[in-house]
């Protein structure tokens, strides 16, 4: 089931199977912002990565003394959430509560909130994580909305540009598995402080930008003009496009990241982890403001 926000500048669309943002589209010009899931390059749109960001080493993890088994960026994005009523008209929210088929992945009972408010040009995405367990609950979250290049042609030997709210900065190596080992690695900014988006920009996996180097990642044509901007207090953001000929990037606040490469630690020793007490609820959010207007 889809659920739709709209005023006279966007609409926006989102599924109730993962909370899952559907479209996003300047009503003046009819552009369609998010890449709409063509599985040549990538079958998803915009999902919610929890309660794992990236992945665990040898798709395993330790918790409670056990092991369980856990895919690349957890299991919301693939589960039906219900929606929410009573919300505000410029809202729209989502839940998904744990149950037993959630509790063979992960041992804690929870409540999941997902929520969309849309003001003129700004969409904000909320989330809400309540601990239902007696047990304190360590989890990650994170967004993956992959947006469209504007006017993309694949030969084109730039087809876009990222600038940041910060300069000097320093990405961490996916080494193996999709997990990071210990290098980093400068980011080539241009003289103007940004970064060409370019056919080998992600020959290396993603762009995995932490400890909070950035806070505001802007997208930009290939004439430098503005696209959208996407604002966060998150500690990581992780850049990604799978090919130089797929038509979109990512651009992914997550509290939380892959495993390092080799670990075997219990789940709350991983690196960038939420905690969360019996009955407390952890709040998130980020800020996609529009600007071709």
């Amino acid at each position: 089931m889809k659920q739709t926000l709209s005023n006279d500048l966007l609409t926006v669309t989102i599924d109730t199977f993962g909370a899952e943002l559907q479209s996003i589209v300047n009503n003046r010009i009819g552009h369609e912002y998010l890449w709409q899931g063509d599985k040549r390059f990538w079958g998803r749109r915009s999902p919610v990565l929890f309660p794992i960001v990236g992945s665990v080493w040898n798709g395993h993890y330790r918790m409670d003394g056990r092991e369980f088994a856990l895919g690349q960026h957890g299991f919301a994005r693939d589960r039906e959430f219900e929606i929410m009523p009573d919300t505000p008209d410029d809202e729209a929210w989502f839940m998904l509560v744990s149950d037993e088929s959630t509790m063979q992945l992960y041992p804690r009972r929870f409540r999941l909130e997902i929520g969309y408010r849309l003001q003129e040009a700004r969409l904000t995405v909320m989330w809400r994580v309540v601990n239902l367990d007696d047990k304190e609950m360590c989890f990650q979250i994170g967004a993956h909305p992959a947006f469209n290049y504007p006017d993309f042609n694949a030969a084109d030997p730039v087809h876009g540009y990222f600038g940041f709210d910060g300069a000097s900065l320093q990405t961490q190596l996916i080494a193996e598995k999709g997990c990071v080992g210990d290098a980093t690695a400068p980011v080539a900014l241009d003289a103007e402080d940004m970064l060409p988006i370019e056919g080998d920009t992600f020959r290396n996996d993603a762009i995995v930008l932490a400890d909070g180097q950035v806070h505001r990642v802007s997208m930009l044509d290939k004439n430098r003009a503005p696209y959208l901007s996407v604002l966060f207090q998150a500690p990581l953001v992780g850049l990604w496009s799978p090919s130089g000929e797929a038509p979109f990037v990512c651009i992914e606040p997550w509290w939380g990241r892959c495993d390092r490469v080799g670990f075997d630690g219990d789940f709350s020793a991983r690196d960038y982890v939420n905690t969360l007490a019996p009955s407390a609820t952890f709040s998130a959010s980020y800020l996609v403001i529009f600007d071709n207007f």
